[in-house]
């Protein structure tokens, strides 16, 4: 009776990567419903992050989603996929941290020469210094995804298609990305002005 239930288990997954290929939306809610928690639950122990964690298994179901019509059953089970998928989204994950650390500094340096570029009176120059300042520790809250995407923008101009592009992600999770970093940047620097 158990191999009959795995076995039922596994041909049902199958057909929900078949239907997701197929573009079905609710294959895919079936899918993410079976596995979110525990593909979270396996980001957030290698990035001790919610956001991180988060963003890995937004990552692995719009891969899967894009991709499910190369799954084929002869090289795995759909579970082991998922954890595949999930382990690589992982270590990009951490790659992007690293890198965005570096991408933060070249940042701070260029926002610096073009301050010191501009003729502003010092009053003015003081407010402006406070509040890149305010920028900056409002940026530092955000989680590295977000904040890498979002400097990419606004720090060197790229749209969100050169963004996606240069790091390899979805159109839709640069602008959910962007999204949710603005949003949290409205909230910090919100706080800040009362």
């Amino acid at each position: 009776m158990f191999l009959k239930m795995t076995t039922q288990k596994g041909f049902d997954e199958f057909s929900l990567i078949k239907r997701i290929a197929q573009q079905d939306e609710t294959a895919l809610a079936e899918l993410y419903d079976r596995y979110g928690r525990i593909l979270y639950s396996v980001a957030f122990k290698s990035l001790g992050s919610v956001e991180e964690a988060e963003e890995v298994v937004l990552d692995v179901f719009s891969q899967v989603w894009r991709i499910a019509d190369r799954y084929s059953s002869s090289k795995g089970r759909v579970d082991t996929w998922l954890f595949m998928l999930a382990r690589s989204r992982t270590l990009d994950r951490l790659r992007a941290i690293q890198r965005s650390g570096k991408v933060a500094n070249a940042s701070m340096e260029a926002a610096q020469i073009q301050s010191s570029r501009t003729g502003v009176d010092p009053v003015e120059g003081a407010l402006i210094s406070e509040r890149r300042a305010q920028v900056l520790a409002a940026l530092d809250t955000l989680p590295a995804e977000q904040r890498l995407v979002i400097e990419l923008a606004y720090y060197r101009g790229m749209t969100q298609s050169e963004i996606a592009r240069q790091t390899g992600l979805s159109l839709g999770t640069v602008k959910t990305r962007i999204r949710l970093g603005l949003s949290k940047l409205r909230v910090a620097l919100g706080s800040w002005e009362s």
